[in-house]
């Protein structure tokens, strides 16, 4: 039941998607009738290998969908049948005979009853109804009386009662590919056998339905201006009047969010690393973290920098790493002063090992550079505005 509900809903959601991609209908989809041929295989239920039973068959059909929902049809199907008999105290043997059956069904269509339009191009029908079953040339099996003595000669006639499914695919306005799956119950001698219950067959077939009669689509009314001119209240132009459209006119409203920006000043904030070498302070070549500080200094005001040396505490001794520091922090001041960068606005410190920025060790061979200024940053403002726009529509 669960896979059955999976499959629905994938089927729903495919026609969902195709109908939302669809062109708008310039007609109706309901009602109309339809008229349609299938082909396919059908085989009945006994204790026969079921394999060797399977047999082509046909049918025909007219009906018509009354609403979104339901529907109704005339369906016949026939022709050809087959039986087995399987018994140790003779050979078994397969027979032959021919059977057409009359069938008034009516139809659910499972997707615009659950769906949120009247229309979709795919679609899933169930399927029950009531018939007729006519059955004759049954000679083969008359012929083995002796085997089966409950073989019927002549022409048999039995009820039908119909359950099945229909997937159909609306490709045209006027035409539908379907698969239709269907169990028919029929009298318990239909086969020529007794089994103390209904005989089954099971019929699958492809079919082309031809859909027709539908009506035009409610077509939407351009505003024109109405003329009054040469028209008199009396009773000479009643007809006139009341066979002039009359329009009305609305203010449609409408809200949004209007964007803008305004610049605020502010204190902005830049720092960058410098990587060194083990027992190094040379600066790396090139020198993108000083440049970058020298062009935040040269955009900003009131400007401070703080730059301060760092060693690593995995090698050395806190003497030497205290000097390693210094020159770091010594030679990045000066190639800041190099790049343009004013010395008077340069705080230098060195730290050697006695603090450790990274858990890295490797990384706090460093000077890190920290520069302040006075800049301007875009705050985002969001205002609610509306807009006004006269429709016009006809009331009568």
């Amino acid at each position: 039941m669960n896979q059955i509900k999976k499959l629905f809903a994938v089927v729903l959601l495919m026609a969902t998607a195709v109908s939302a991609s669809a062109k708008e209908l310039d007609y109706k989809p309901f009602p109309h009738m339809f008229v349609g041929i299938q082909g396919g295989a059908q085989t009945t239920w006994t204790n026969y290998d079921q394999l060797k039973l399977i047999t082509p068959t046909a049918s025909v059909y007219f009906g018509g969908w009354f609403t979104p929902v339901v529907g109704a049809r005339l369906h016949v199907n026939g022709i050809w049948n087959k039986g087995g008999y399987d018994d140790l105290a003779v050979p078994d043997f397969t027979y032959k005979y021919k059977y057409v059956t009359t069938n008034l069904d009516l139809m659910l269509n499972l997707v615009t009853l659950f769906g949120k339009k009247d229309f979709y191009p795919v679609n899933v029908y169930l399927i029950g109804g009531i018939g007729l079953n006519t059955a004759w040339d049954n000679d083969d099996a008359y012929a083995q009386k002796l085997a089966m003595p409950l073989a019927w000669d002549g022409t048999r006639l039995s009820h039908n009662a119909r359950v099945g499914a229909m997937l159909e695919w609306v490709f045209a306005k006027h035409w539908g590919l379907n698969l239709e799956v269907s169990a028919n119950s029929l009298n318990d001698r239909y086969n020529s056998k007794i089994g103390n219950k209904d005989d089954w067959s099971l019929t699958a077939q492809l079919g082309l339905a031809y859909k027709f009669g539908f009506k035009k689509g409610a077509k939407a009314v351009a505003p024109s201006s109405v003329s009054t001119v040469g028209m008199y209240n009396d009773d000479r132009n009643t007809d006139a009047v009341a066979a002039t459209p009359e329009y009305a006119t609305r203010i449609d409203t409408t809200w949004y969010d209007d964007v803008t920006y305004k610049e605020v000043p502010g204190v902005e904030k830049l720092e960058k690393n410098i990587y060194y070498e083990i027992r190094s302070s040379e600066l790396a070549d090139p020198q993108v973290e000083i440049d970058a500080i020298a062009d935040f200094v040269k955009s900003h005001k009131n400007c401070k920098v703080t730059v301060t040396g760092y060693a690593d505490k995995g090698t050395g001794t806190p003497a030497i790493n205290k000097k390693y520091s210094q020159q770091r922090a010594d030679r990045a001041t000066k190639g800041l002063i190099k790049a343009g960068v004013p010395a008077s606005i340069i705080t230098t410190k060195a730290l050697g090992d006695t603090v450790q920025p990274f858990a890295e060790n490797d990384k706090n061979r460093v000077v890190i550079t920290v520069a302040t200024g006075d800049g301007t940053t875009k705050e985002k403002v969001v205002t609610k505005k509306f807009r006004t726009k006269e429709v016009r529509y006809q009331v009568k």
